[in-house]
């Protein structure tokens, strides 16, 4: 593949996340124009036999496989077999009705089913890649239904007011698409989406799986910081998170949804389906920082209403022992799909990627800028002749201060106020009190005023 200036600045970021970050192996496919325009693999697929990932490696994709649920769905509905204003109690043994009404079938597509989360599926990855805090026996769906009863009791709202991600609920649509369709939830992705998507290297089935050469090994970081080897989450429960597949195959669905429904002359859904899977049915409640962007949830993707001025559908899904990313920009025609073998995030990979299928500055997203003056802001800092000594720590969106007096380190938590201007502003928060911290530059060194402190930036955290 011909080299030029975005490929070499995405691998460029790529490897510096993956060794920040000790992803052991990843797969990336990008989209535009209806057809692939970039593919590669990155590290390890298999870290004890030295094999590298590669674009066909298979991954478990996790949450990504919600929007082949919904998808499924959608087909169901056009064909008349189902309705999204279904009563999920219409098709399965479920009895809850939080705040006394009943839940729908899209309800639960778009995670408005008013009911909490109730972490099954934490439990379920526990169980499967560690030392798991509690054991719960469920199997299949009817499994499922048992531990939900009660359930209503739990309720943050109505249904349809308020969105709550709820694994259980694509659970619930994997049986109502076997009610519905009278076949496997595994065996009608198969042939409804998988087969005429060409993803021929994509499975619910471990076997089918089990014994592909170029299968990633599953990794998740042990207490010592080093990686162990772990399984997938084989079995029944399979439509919240369950889909093996590869970059070169998800670069397919990508294509067929950038496509509004069709691949390669053939529709697998009406150009109203695939909007309707794309378009906001609930706002999310995380507002964004710079008061623009906002999310919002439709039918198994997530949207950013301005990413760089554009509409941005993704998903993300982690499995423990491997994760997913992908996203696509309609108006644009561009698309991301990343795997790799650990529990990582990716989201910043993939939003980075589409950036520059974009042509423009990542570091112009919000939080690519925030978290660059983020990190230029942490270090050790010490007042004079060094007779007091701070640590100043990046913590996802916010700094961490460390002071040490002897043995004891006390670490307080800086909220950012203002880190635009050329003074960076930050909050501390006593029990009944509020203190201002501030990051300035001086004769090009940088400073830090706490309390009746000035500090000078010395060196690294």
């Amino acid at each position: 593949m011909k080299r030029n200036d975005w490929t070499d600045e995405l691998e460029r970021f790529i490897f510096q996340r993956m060794t920040a970050s000790g992803i052991v192996g990843l797969s990336i496919a990008t989209i535009r124009g209806g057809e692939v325009n970039y593919q590669r693999g990155f590290g390890f697929r298999d870290f004890e036999k030295g094999s590298s990932a590669t674009p066909e490696t298979i991954f478990c994709i996790g949450s990504v496989t919600k929007s082949f649920t919904a998808l499924a769905v959608m087909q169901l509905c056009e064909a008349g077999k189902l309705s999204l204003d279904d009563p999920v109690e219409k098709w399965l043994d479920f009895k809850e009705r939080p705040m006394g009404e009943k839940v729908l079938v899209k309800h639960l597509l778009s995670h408005t089913s008013g009911l909490s989360a109730l972490g099954y599926a934490e439990a379920t990855l526990a169980a499967v890649t560690d030392k798991p805090d509690i054991w719960l026996p469920i199997a299949d769906a009817d499994d499922l239904l048992i531990f939900m009863r009660g359930a209503e009791d739990w309720a943050l709202a109505k249904p349809g007011e308020r969105h709550a991600y709820l694994n259980e609920g694509y659970i619930l649509l994997g049986a109502i698409i076997e009610k519905a369709s009278g076949m496997s939830y595994s065996e009608y992705l198969d042939e409804k989406v998988l087969t005429p998507l060409h993803m021929y290297r994509s499975s619910f089935e471990e076997e089918d799986v089990e014994g592909d050469e170029d299968l990633a090994v599953p990794y998740i970081t042990n207490s010592a910081g080093g990686k162990t080897a772990t399984r997938y989450p084989y079995g029944q429960m399979i439509s919240d998170g369950g889909l093996m597949s590869s970059a070169s195959d998800m670069a397919n669905y990508l294509r067929m949804l950038l496509g509004r429904g069709a691949f390669e002359g053939n529709r697998l859904a009406s150009e109203e389906s695939v909007e309707a899977m794309c378009s906001p049915a609930i706002k999310m409640l995380e507002e964004p920082v710079n008061g623009v962007d906002y999310r919002y949830y439709g039918y198994g993707l997530r949207i950013k209403d301005n990413f760089l001025g554009h509409r941005l559908v993704q998903h993300s899904g982690s499995v423990f022992g491997s994760s997913a990313y992908m996203n696509f920009i309609p108006d644009a025609g561009v698309g991301v799909a990343i795997l790799a073998n650990g529990g990582y995030f990716l989201e910043d990979m993939g939003e980075y990627a589409a950036a520059l299928l974009l042509g423009k500055d990542p570091m112009d997203i919000p939080s690519f800028k925030r978290g660059r003056i983020l990190e230029s802001l942490a270090g050790t800092y010490r007042s004079f002749k060094d007779t007091s000594s701070y640590r100043v720590l990046r913590s996802g969106g916010v700094l961490q201060l460390e002071q040490r007096w002897g043995e004891r380190v006390f670490t307080t938590p800086m909220i950012p106020v203002d880190i635009e201007g050329p003074v960076k502003v930050f909050n501390t928060f006593g029990t009944d009190t509020v203190t201002p911290a501030e990051f300035l530059v001086r004769d090009g060194e940088k400073y830090f005023v706490y309390e009746r402190n000035l500090c000078r930036r010395v060196g690294a955290p």
